[in-house]
């Protein structure tokens, strides 16, 4: 059974390749979704997926790819969506 979470990632995560990092982790546990920036200067996160490879995937979203300093992190569980296919940048 999928289940799905939304996060915003915040600190130093624009510039530094972190959308690209999350799309390919994203990929690489099988999950679906997206990533964006934000005005704000934070990344916004959607993943539908296995809880534990969410839970996984959130512990990698904490830490980020080099060159990047996450400052904080907030995840909320969401109802699945209907449809999700591929993880794609917006």
């Amino acid at each position: 059974m999928n289940e799905a979470f939304i996060g915003l990632i915040q600190g130093r995560v624009q510039g530094v390749g972190f959308r690209y990092f999350t799309r390919n982790k994203g990929l690489e546990l099988k999950l679906t979704g997206w990533v964006r920036n934000l005005p704000d200067g934070s990344v916004e996160v959607m993943a539908l997926g296995p809880r534990s490879s969410l839970e996984q995937f959130m512990h990698l979203l904490r830490t980020g790819p080099i060159g990047s300093r996450v400052e904080r992190t907030d995840f909320q569980w969401i109802q699945a969506p209907e449809k999700n296919e591929g993880f794609e940048i917006r």
